[in-house]
């Protein structure tokens, strides 16, 4: 048994080729590389079949999955893993050589938890650093991990969380929200509520911000469906946790403003998608506010916000 499965839910072809490569130059090598092939009309079968390598395990879907429901294929990957632990892997993504080396100290540092985490190197599709993610502490709790997540203090993305592979699947697998949006957050809020979570600050994972990943892209009403399943997660959570003696400041600062802070995600759902065709944008969130619970005031702070940082961008 591995170590470790790497898992690779492939469909764009643009940059498998150098994920591929960066996962099978790691440091240590006691790993499994699975790539499942969500039917992509790209040349992903020949690019996969272009490495020659013992570790890599190849599959096709009989039928596509698609995006919105993108968690059944993390956990189809999750399915066919066979190490000790797990890491999701964007196919337009890439790990720095020692990624799992520096988990692995991770793990003798914080030996005995379900989940641990990497800050990160946003990337554009050049390669080229654009920014880091924030720092996190070296351990925290459920609390302070959602607390700080959802008031936008954190940036964080599934590929950044290595899990351990039997008490990830004791739970479900990745928790499922339309275009796994925000299935990461919850996922990793469920892998720390008993045991909490470690973080390293060596950015060993680098994220690509281009226009063809799920948080540029479209299918903007199932992003908000998605924040809907999310906030009512987090209620029944909330109302269910027992809080260690060292979180109940943040546990009861939380419950008291889960409201506000999902209403900030919302908010922050329609800034990214009216960073394109704002006019038409605005009347969409108008046209469903009340599905939403949207307030006027939200949508045009929304707009206004993306208009700011579109000017930023041009400059």
């Amino acid at each position: 048994m591995p170590k470790f499965s790497v898992c690779i839910p492939a469909y764009k072809s643009r940059f498998l080729a150098e994920c591929i490569q960066s996962i099978l130059a790691q440091s240590i090598g006691d790993f499994e590389l699975i790539v499942l092939n969500d039917c992509s009309p790209e040349p992903v079968s020949q690019l996969v079949g272009s490495f020659d390598d013992v570790r890599i395990r190849y599959y096709e879907n009989e039928h596509n999955v698609g995006a919105v429901r993108l968690t059944d294929n993390w956990n189809k990957c999750a399915a066919l893993a066979q190490g000790e632990y797990l890491v999701m892997m964007g196919d337009d993504d890439r790990m720095e050589v020692d990624y799992l080396e520096e988990f692995t100290r991770l793990m003798d540092d914080y030996p005995g938890l379900d989940v641990y985490h990497c800050r990160s190197m946003v990337i554009d599709d050049e390669g080229r650093p654009l920014a880091l993610t924030p720092a996190g502490p070296s351990y925290e709790r459920v609390c302070d991990h959602i607390w700080h997540r959802l008031n936008q203090w954190r940036s964080q993305y599934i590929s950044d969380f290595v899990y351990r592979t039997a008490a990830l699947r004791s739970r479900g697998g990745f928790y499922p929200l339309p275009l796994a949006w925000g299935s990461d957050d919850v996922t990793a809020y469920l892998a720390c509520a008993d045991k909490g979570i470690a973080h390293t600050n060596k950015p060993v994972f680098n994220y690509r911000s281009n226009g063809l990943s799920i948080t540029s892209s479209g299918n903007d009403l199932e992003k908000m469906r998605a924040n809907m399943q999310y906030a009512r997660w987090l209620r029944g959570f909330l109302e269910n946790y027992v809080p260690h003696e060292s979180e109940k400041v943040v546990y009861n600062t939380l419950s008291g403003q889960q409201e506000q802070l999902m209403r900030r995600r919302k908010r922050y759902t329609m800034t990214l998608s009216m960073r394109s065709n704002r006019t038409a944008k605005f009347w969409m969130w108008y046209r469903h506010r009340r599905e939403f619970g949207l307030s006027f005031r939200d949508i045009v702070a929304s707009a206004v916000k993306s208009r700011e940082q579109r000017k930023r961008w041009s400059n």
